[in-house]
């Protein structure tokens, strides 16, 4: 029998009564799944949901076979052992005390058929790059990074049926995501991914999109997926034009058909005024031709709400993939032009930045491990951390956006918000612009703190963008960390009008390659220029 997970009329809603979805019907079979849609359509629900974590409103969930879940956010007891969180402490010390002499039959009870478990965790968190930590160690001592793959190593040596992953790349740098890459290309069973990780996603088997409640699935990786998904959207577009026209053509009829009944009744009135006829054979001609106006009217006003109807279904089955499109002028900086100077910097964690020069609109990556200071170079730049020797001196206006998102005011609306950064800006100026940036209408009345990951990204970045005098050196951090795919889409395409130089810190290498970077620097423990292919394999 194939393990898999069936979920059958699958209900869940929020206890002030938000629903998920209704009559959910899925099935997830062998391979690898990748479980994509917007930010609130439900995904990491569902997962929790298979995993026992929620219980569901109605329906049933069939599971065949044991579970394995990695939760988004991975938190773990900073005072176990690396072998304890494994779950292999108690087979462990069973065999050191078989080792050591001890023959009790408790010890061999425990120890099972798992000779080989010390042998197994250490090869799992070889393949994992996780050799380096002793079993003995504490959780305490290892980084968040290397936590999620202590979470993961944990799942693969129970060996599941069923593994789920949510967002597992998340806060990993490119090093660990190789690894993580890895495990999933090589998992026999059924996986369950949810991630707005590319590369991640390219490796699965399937795609199941969850939408308005309900499952599409596509064959293939996300890639493959987002090709059907294009020809779709090409076909419903014609659907859409199509039946604009007809629509268009049945009110014309409409129309038509409503002056030829009012001339008609209008001849047929003087006409029995005039009296040319007998008054009973003019009654019956006007009753004959009122009944026949009144089917005719009745067809064009049938045909009108079918053309309406289908008008309706077309534009429903084109998604909405707004893009921001926004003339950003004030941004360029001229070829040449000095932007950005590094004089023998060293930070306040101990990297140094040595000496950097950024001229014109270049856009720089700036990568490296977990730990090794990009976020405090960043922060160094933008003049928010002091430098421990050297200096870092900005020839252009700066913006930087850090991964908290903070620049914005919960208190205020998105409108309040960016006319905080350009004062001098009308309401009405500060409104067509935040258009450009999908908040349109009502949206940019909206109050900070009410909107969701991908509003607030969107929002924060219109703050900045948008800001007098215009940023022509923009410094993100880790910008498509928790957005979904259509806000690192809209993102993508902000940047595409960006003219200023840029210096973004990720690890999300499909994103990195799509904004057209320039130059790729490696912070560890030293600056240094690196290639893009040092990058895609790092070792």
């Amino acid at each position: 029998m194939h393990t898999s997970v069936t979920c059958t009329s699958l209900s869940f809603a929020w206890p002030d009564g938000t629903s998920v979805f209704e009559d959910l019907d899925v099935a997830f079979g062998p391979g690898r799944t990748g479980l994509v849609g917007v930010n609130g359509s439900g995904k990491s629900t569902l997962l929790k949901l298979i995993a026992g974590q929620l219980t569901p409103a109605d329906g049933t969930l069939r599971i065949a076979g044991e579970v394995g879940y990695l939760p988004q956010n991975v938190t773990l007891d900073t005072a176990l052992r690396v072998d304890e969180t494994l779950g292999i402490a108690a087979q462990r010390a069973a065999l050191h005390a078989i080792e050591a002499g001890d023959a009790a039959e408790e010890h061999f009870e425990t120890l099972g058929d798992d000779w080989d478990v010390e042998e197994r965790a250490l090869a799992t968190l070889g393949e994992l790059g996780l050799g380096h930590i002793d079993l003995d160690r504490t959780i305490g001592e290892v980084s968040g990074g290397e936590s999620v793959l202590l979470r993961l190593a944990a799942l693969l040596l129970g060996r599941p049926d069923v593994l789920l992953l949510d967002e597992p790349t998340n806060n990993l740098d490119l090093y660990a995501r190789k690894r993580l890459y890895a495990a999933v290309a090589s998992w026999p069973g059924v996986m369950i991914v949810v991630s707005h990780d590319r590369e991640l996603l390219d490796l699965v088997d399937h795609i199941a999109d969850l939408r308005a409640g309900e499952i599409t699935w596509y064959g293939g990786n996300f890639s493959a997926y987002e090709e059907a998904l294009s020809t779709e959207q090409d076909a419903a577009e014609r659907m859409v034009r199509v039946a604009e026209a007809d629509f268009r053509k049945q009110k014309r009829e409409l129309s038509d058909a409503q002056v030829k009944l009012a001339r008609r009744k209008k001849y047929g009135q003087k006409m029995f005024e005039q009296k040319r006829e007998p008054k009973i054979v003019m009654g019956a001609r006007r009753r004959a031709a009122q009944e026949s106006a009144g089917k005719h009217r009745i067809l064009h006003e049938e045909r009108l709400a079918d053309a309406k109807e289908r008008l309706d279904e077309a534009v429903e089955a084109v998604r909405d993939d707004d893009e921001i499109r926004v003339d950003l002028p004030y941004t360029a900086v001229p070829p040449g032009r000095q932007v950005l100077t590094l004089m023998d910097l060293e930070l306040a964690y101990g990297a140094r930045a040595g000496g950097l020069d950024l001229r014109g609109p270049e856009r720089i990556a700036l990568i490296g491990r977990n730990g090794a200071g990009k976020t405090t170079l960043l922060r160094t730049i933008a003049g928010e951390l002091e430098p421990v020797a050297g200096e870092a001196v900005t020839h252009v206006p700066l913006r930087f956006l850090p991964q908290r998102l903070d620049v914005l005011d919960d208190a205020l609306t998105v409108a309040e918000n960016v006319a905080r950064f350009a004062p001098g800006a009308t309401n009405n100026r500060v409104r067509a612009r935040l258009a450009r940036f999908l908040f349109r209408g009502a949206r940019a009345d909206q109050q900070a703190a009410t909107l969701s990951g991908g509003e607030r990204f969107r929002a924060a970045l219109a703050a900045l963008m948008l800001a007098e005098p215009a940023p022509q050196l923009l410094m993100l951090d880790e910008p498509t960390n928790n957005l979904d795919m259509a806000s690192v889409r809209q993102l993508t395409s902000a940047l595409e009008s960006y003219e200023g130089a840029l210096i973004v810190a990720s690890h999300d290498l499909p994103f990195l390659e799509s904004i057209g970077i320039t130059r790729w620097l490696l912070l560890d423990g030293e600056l240094r220029t690196v290639t893009p292919e040092e990058v895609a394999d790092p070792a």
